[in-house]
């Protein structure tokens, strides 16, 4: 017994670094402290696997550069945005002679991304800053996403794709355990960001995270089937993972693959979706997550009658 109770210490010793920053930003979101040790909703599940989850896997598929070769593996080259430069500093910008429109993106955050377009006036020396920033500053480390920090950091630079002008459209994949349950759609993310979640059906689900839900009309994409059989082919093995996809003339393209979506501590318009998607999270597996889904058209169904 007392063995035990020494490696608990231990355990949650070297945890605390990470419990403190996730359990804090929890509460100013929340309004409460997150039960890492016996979780019910999905906000919570990320924070136990904050806390818990220690697996090499998730720096490893969360690195912007290294998942393009498990993603090549898994679904073939053409899944995968090429990658025209990467290191740990920009080239000389006598070197810069990259093909526009691009884009450099650092490979262990989110929102780290500067958008070259054909004509646009570049700055480069306000660009040094901002990229020299990124790798100097620890990513997540205020919500305890411990992951970021296991990532060597780099910057990278890849083609702009869709029109050269505007974001494409971001669709993300939510795989509990192996099975896409629902997708969320991410409009206006440079200006007015809006968001709207879908059934795998494509059918509008009627809850919204965080931003207000996009009440325009989103087509479904044209290979909807292929990005659900992909998103679900890399999230086999995981509880759950966000797999964010891109459609480009017709074809599916990888975006990246993320553990804590907005930190868990954004917030479902309908509670019980939260507590619905931490019950997919702890299922037993795949099977389970698909009987569960019927729960979650019951509770749409209610919310718009």
């Amino acid at each position: 017994m007392a063995s035990f109770v020494n490696d608990l210490r231990a355990s949650m010793a070297k945890r605390f670094p990470v419990v403190i920053p996730a359990a804090l930003s929890f509460r100013r979101a929340k309004g409460h402290l997150p039960n890492i040790f016996r979780p019910k909703t999905f906000s919570e599940h990320c924070q136990a696997r904050k806390v818990f989850d220690r697996s090499p896997k998730l720096p490893q598929y969360a690195d912007k550069v290294l998942v393009k070769s498990f993603v090549s593996r898994e679904l073939g080259q053409s899944w995968v945005i090429p990658t025209i430069w990467h290191g740990t500093e920009l080239p000389p910008e006598s070197k810069r002679d990259w093909k526009r429109p691009f884009v450099i993106k650092a490979n262990n955050g989110s929102a780290t991304n500067i958008f070259v377009r054909e004509h646009d006036t570049v700055d480069w020396a306000e660009i040094d800053l901002v990229t020299r920033n990124w790798l100097r500053k620890p990513y997540g480390l205020g919500y305890g996403e411990w992951l970021y920090r296991a990532i060597e950091p780099q910057l990278l630079v890849e083609p702009f794709i869709g029109n050269g002008t505007d974001l494409p459209v971001d669709y993300k994949f939510w795989v509990f355990h192996g099975r896409c349950v629902m997708i969320q759609v991410d409009t206006g993310r440079e200006r007015h960001h809006r968001r709207r979640f879908f059934d795998r059906n494509w059918s509008p689900l009627p809850f919204g995270l965080h931003y207000p839900i996009e009440h325009g009309e989103i087509e479904r994409p044209s290979a909807l089937d292929g990005m659900l059989s992909g998103a679900e082919k890399l999230g086999r093995g995981f509880g759950f993972v966000r797999v964010d996809l891109y459609e480009v003339e017709g074809a599916p393209v990888f975006g990246e693959m993320t553990f804590y979506p907005g930190s868990g501590i954004e917030s479902f318009t309908l509670s019980s979706v939260d507590v619905l998607l931490g019950r997919m999270w702890a299922a037993a597996d795949r099977r389970a997550v698909i009987d569960l889904e019927v729960e979650l058209a019951r509770i749409c169904s209610l919310e718009v009658g």
